[in-house]
């Protein structure tokens, strides 16, 4: 098992508390893998042509923190290998993942359009991610206040 990240002293954000989790370089690109359902070591490293070393250490990380679960499988004459599976706490980064994709397509568009596009499994319509309120209606940004409670850091 891998050292855990420190949390830094006296900060009760919890941005920089997930930033200590998710935001080391390639990270969110594996969840973003894993959310496609890429599996395996193989399959991560040949989609995103990362050193072994690093993608060790990126999927130690998500295992430690209970983003993904590491599960053993062999194939017949062949050694123990592990699959890395999203938890529930995995799965609800597809959020962010999808709201980064969405800031990315409209604020650095790809010349030949969207990459990817979500949809609603049943019906096949585009979805995006909004805010809602109790009752599932979309706030528009300009609804949105974020309010600071006791304990909100002065600093990151």
């Amino acid at each position: 098992m891998s050292a855990l990240p420190a949390r830094p002293p006296g900060v009760s954000c919890a941005v920089s508390r997930s930033l200590a989790v998710l935001g080391e370089r390639w990270t969110l690109l594996i969840v973003r893998d894993a959310l496609s359902g890429v599996t395996t070591f193989e399959a991560f490293r040949e989609s995103l042509g990362l050193g072994a070393d690093v993608l060790t250490e990126r999927l130690a990380t998500l295992v430690d923190y209970g983003v993904l679960e590491k599960r053993s499988y062999q194939q017949a004459g062949a050694r123990t290998r592990h699959e890395y599976h999203l938890t529930d706490a995995g799965r609800q980064l597809h959020v962010i993942v999808g709201g980064l994709q969405m800031w990315g397509d409209a604020h650095l568009p790809w010349p030949s359009g969207p990459s990817t596009e979500r949809l609603d499994r049943r019906t096949g319509e585009p979805v995006r991610v909004a805010f809602v309120d109790r009752d599932g209606r979309q706030l528009p940004d300009e609804r949105i206040d974020v309010v600071h409670h006791g304990g909100y850091p002065s600093r990151t």
